[in-house]
């Protein structure tokens, strides 16, 4: 990839700027600078990509086939596709691709671009591959199921007639993003269809050039110009600065140092709603606040500690001072906003309740675990909330502390004992929750799927099997039935508490007009970012 001298001496000078939040200084015209904690960044390869950082950039840098509106996610269409029909039997659907798009590198895109990034997915089996393995694709028939048609036309076909909105809203997660296969081809090392290369590199369309991934540092982007997918950024470049602390988020916004700071304390909001140079700029999102129960532990395990776990967490008080303002009480895996969501809020804050649990399972004086929490961000102090709440019915709870990338690998390794975390949608269709936390196939150590039930050692034969025929059921109202009562059912015996949905909540300069806050964790886009 080629970049001119002036660009890369605009970044170099740039980054000095923003080397210590003391520096008292505006930044580029030209240049959105970002303060987030980024270090769940594991991967940019799209095929791999699975956390909310990496996802966020990858849906700012590459294409996706399909696509929808922020503004009404029903309204689904065309992002590097033009068009697609279904067959007759609705097991194969046709697409059409876009004339005259053309990747970063300069290289045009067609239909072989894409058929070869679904292959990979596929091929390379990385968490997110499970999305178009859904369908019946596999590493061993994937280049039988995807094929290339003509230069701008490819097919895919199924094993099964799936409702065909639920496969759109499959091809519009990160994993169907679209890479330019001669570039990743030219990286490629032993068949490893360029997954070393592409874990650290680029080789997009979208609006914005991945340019240097710098771990617990920075990620730095600069503008596509070949990019043909709406008005060309304003933005030059597009800087995210690794600052793990809130407050020194908060130092740096005011020192105008950043444009803008996203991971800031409801107390810290509050205090800026009084400083004229900020703005404060909030969207509902898809996310939602969860723990995460281990059934290889002996406790953890037993039916009666599941349910007393869901009593021991004071939802109303966490939601109205810790988290104010950036957070709602919400109890099950299906986000307010999706086919088949329900208010329902079974559980509440009752040591009491919780006690006579722990003594039906043969533990009248409690136990001893320990939790997994992201060292930064709101986590630990939700968690320290969970853990004085808990104490009160005698679960001793240790937090072990790690940052993003070490907290995930240990939980998809199913080694922690609770984990605390959120989870994002990875696409609009209810089966996206569902199928990771009420769905199983496999529970064996070497599942080839492995979904949040599996990561907690849990299944359930009769709710992965709803969870399957719900995709196959063509009518909305009866679908969003079954996913109703599956959520009654599940909220009672799975080992997850679901707390909370997010609020995200943004503090920009005053300056900064035009960035999108989308429904879920890879539609908050920049590209439309003007200052003045």
């Amino acid at each position: 990839m080629h970049y001119s001298r002036n660009l890369l001496a605009a970044t170099a000078m740039a980054l000095s700027l923003f080397a210590s939040p003391q520096v008292q200084a505006e930044t580029p015209a030209d240049t959105l600078v970002m303060a987030w904690n980024i270090d769940d960044i594991i991967s940019l390869d799209p095929a791999e990509i699975f956390e909310f950082s990496a996802a966020e950039i990858a849906g700012n840098s590459y294409e996706r086939l399909v696509t929808y509106s922020n503004d009404d996610v029903s309204n689904v269409y065309g992002g590097a596709a033009e068009s697609w029909t279904v067959s007759d039997d609705g097991l194969t659907l046709t697409f059409k691709m876009k004339e005259g798009k053309t990747f970063a590198s300069g290289n045009p895109m067609t239909a072989e671009d894409a058929v070869y990034s679904l292959v990979r997915a596929i091929k390379l089996d990385k968490s997110p591959a499970f999305i178009l393995g859904q369908f019946g694709l596999t590493p061993d028939n994937v280049e039988e199921k995807i094929k290339l048609i003509d230069p701008m036309t490819f097919s895919m076909t199924m094993d099964k007639a799936y409702a065909p909105s639920f496969v759109l809203y499959c091809l519009t997660a990160t994993v169907s993003s679209v890479v330019d296969s001669k570039l990743v081809k030219e990286h490629e090392v032993d068949g490893d269809w360029g997954y070393d290369w592409l874990k650290t590199n680029y080789a997009g369309s979208g609006p914005f050039v991945i340019r240097e991934w710098r771990p617990s540092e920075a990620v730095i982007l600069e503008r596509n110009d070949n990019w043909t997918g709406g008005d060309t950024p304003a933005m030059s470049r597009v800087i995210y600065r690794h600052i793990a602390e809130s407050a020194a988020q908060r130092l740096a916004l005011e020192a105008g140092d950043v444009d803008v700071a996203r991971n800031l304390t409801p107390e810290e909001l509050e205090a800026l709603k009084s400083n004229p140079d900020i703005k404060l700029q909030q969207g509902a999102k898809g996310a939602i606040w969860y723990l995460g129960m281990n059934q290889k532990n002996e406790y953890l395990s037993r039916p009666q500690v599941r349910e007393a776990m869901k009593y021991l967490v004071d939802y109303h008080t966490i939601a109205d001072t810790i988290m104010k303002g950036k957070v709602t009480v919400h109890q099950n895996f299906l986000p307010e906003g999706f086919l088949g969501a329900i208010p329902d809020e079974p559980y509440s804050f009752d040591p009491a309740k919780a006690k006579e649990l722990l003594a039906e399972a043969g533990l009248p004086d409690g136990f001893s675990v320990t939790m997994d929490v992201r060292s930064s961000g709101d986590t630990p102090a939700i968690a320290e909330a969970i853990q004085a709440n808990m104490a009160q019915a005698g679960v001793n709870i240790e937090l072990i502390p790690g940052d993003g990338g070490q907290v995930l690998t240990k939980y998809r390794g199913r080694a922690h004992d609770i984990y605390i975390g959120q989870w994002g949608p990875d696409y609009q269709d209810p089966n996206t929750n569902a199928d990771t936390f009420a769905a199983n196939d496999d529970n064996s150590d070497d599942a080839a799927a492995k979904p949040l039930a599996w990561r907690n050692a849990w299944q359930d034969e009769g709710m992965t099997k709803i969870t399957r025929d719900a995709v196959l059921e063509g009518d909305a109202a009866v679908r969003a039935k079954m996913y109703e009562d599956l959520q009654r059912e599940w909220v009672k015996t799975s080992p997850f508490v679901v707390m909370f949905q997010q609020i995200e909540v943004q503090a920009l300069r005053k300056n900064v007009e035009g960035l999108q806050i989308g429904p879920s964790f890879d539609t908050n886009f920049f590209y439309t970012v003007t200052k003045d």
